[in-house]
């Protein structure tokens, strides 16, 4: 599940009612701040290292939940099967790979280092169900012209029902100001004038594209129950403005989907709906409601979290801004890197007299170069005179200074 929800979700809201498939949720009030732990997992039919996260609920004027060390974690399964659980940096992953199978009835099982266990209901696998197609289209919302992608799923048993979505996005950056000669800064011994020099030579890296990868922060659920067939049509899972910049090269976007049991449904039906509401930014918690998880010695203990078995599928989609919307204009570049200069003050900004004279009246800004390139501040990149350089923010002309220069595996270009 994705953090975001839950944790923003506690900051404020403490759970009360018992959980159940048809239950509804009933809040009872409570002024003050608890320390409640959270645990949170989704595991699926995918042969991967599984992952389970317990911290431990954080207010509104912290900034990140405490990550609960030294805990025992395992899973096991109605056949006997343990599946162990090691800590790692910020969650607990399975020692081994493992996939959720058909016909079993999986547990999940925490002991925290103060001797406290926590176990949840037995979940077992949905129906499996794959993403039949994603589709880019160029739509207007809003009246905002943009990009929709939408996710389309059927089940012909219809046993899957309810579903959950997440998405991993990627895009190309491309340094707008991207030059092959790099300056270097050399500086003399103390005392001597000018204190150094700049040396113009050849790149060996390269830093002119780069791939930035975002994950969603929403829930994205949808429900098929009350439809005559079990089939997801055009769900929207993303809608990109066509000013986003991350669209102006080329992008990519994994849609991920799982399908859920209805009370995993309806959990996270709840948090969404419970996270739009307006007390949520409220300094006192209005109420709480428990997940599958439990206390095992004290029944009364306030447990926040979800165990979720689920079955996954995925697919890919790529395009070109110009596949999509071909004729309208280029979303800028997030830095400001322009070409031409419309006032002698703005171009000031950006190209720099390289001489040295102690006299500032002379003009002279070598030692201000030596410094802008040295500290990290600024790149260069060359102009058609000797004596003048034109610098910019990293960004313009090193994409390494906001993102990765490693070109994803799945990359299609």
């Amino acid at each position: 599940m994705k953090k975001i929800f839950l944790y923003r979700f506690v900051i404020t809201i403490m759970f009360t009612a018992v959980f159940g498939c048809t239950t509804p949720y009933n809040y009872q009030s409570s002024s003050a701040y608890e320390d409640v732990i959270v645990i949170e997992s989704t595991i699926t039919n995918q042969n991967k290292t599984q992952e389970v996260k317990v911290t431990r609920a954080y207010k509104l004027d912290e900034k990140s939940p405490t990550f609960e060390a030294g805990a025992v974690v395992f899973v096991t399964d109605n056949l006997g099967n343990k599946y162990d659980f090691k800590q790692s940096t910020d969650k607990y992953t399975s020692v081994t790979t493992f996939q959720v199978a058909p016909d079993r009835q999986y547990q999940l099982h925490v002991r925290t280092k103060d001797g406290r266990s926590y176990i949840s209901s037995t979940e077992k696998l949905p129906q499996q169900t794959e993403i039949s197609s994603l589709e880019a289209t160029k739509v207007t919302k809003e009246n905002q012209l943009g990009v929709e992608i939408t996710v389309n799923s059927t089940d012909p048993t219809n046993n899957s029902r309810y579903y959950r979505y997440e998405y991993e996005e990627t895009y190309k950056i491309v340094a707008p100001k991207y030059s092959p000669i790099k300056a270097r800064v050399v500086f003399f011994p103390a005392g001597s004038y000018p204190p150094g020099q700049v040396i113009l030579e050849e790149r060996t890296e390269q830093v002119r594209i780069c791939y930035s990868t975002q994950n969603s922060t929403e829930l994205l659920l949808t429900s098929t129950s009350d439809l005559s067939e079990d089939k997801v049509s055009n769900f929207p899972v993303r809608f990109i403005a066509s000013t986003d910049p991350i669209i102006m090269n080329r992008y990519s976007i994994l849609v991920k989907q799982y399908v859920q049991s209805l009370a995993a449904h309806t959990f996270f039906e709840t948090l969404k709906e419970i996270s739009k509401s307006g007390s949520i930014l409220s300094q006192t918690q209005p109420g709480f409601f428990y997940g599958n998880i439990k206390a095992v010695d004290n029944p009364g203990e306030k447990v926040i979290g979800y165990f979720d078995v689920s079955s996954y599928s995925e697919k890919r989609l790529f395009f070109n801004f110009k596949d999509l919307l071909n004729g309208e204009p280029i979303p800028k570049y997030p830095y400001n890197c322009p070409t031409e200069f419309a006032t002698v003050e703005e171009a000031k900004d950006y190209i720099f007299s390289y001489c040295f004279n102690k006299n500032p009246a002379f003009g002279c800004q070598g030692e201000l170069i030596l410094n802008l390139l040295s500290n990290g501040t600024k790149v260069y990149f060359p102009t058609e005179f000797p004596t003048s350089y034109m610098l910019y923010d990293p960004p313009c002309g090193d994409c390494t200074s906001i993102s990765s220069n490693i070109k994803p595996p799945f990359w299609i270009d």
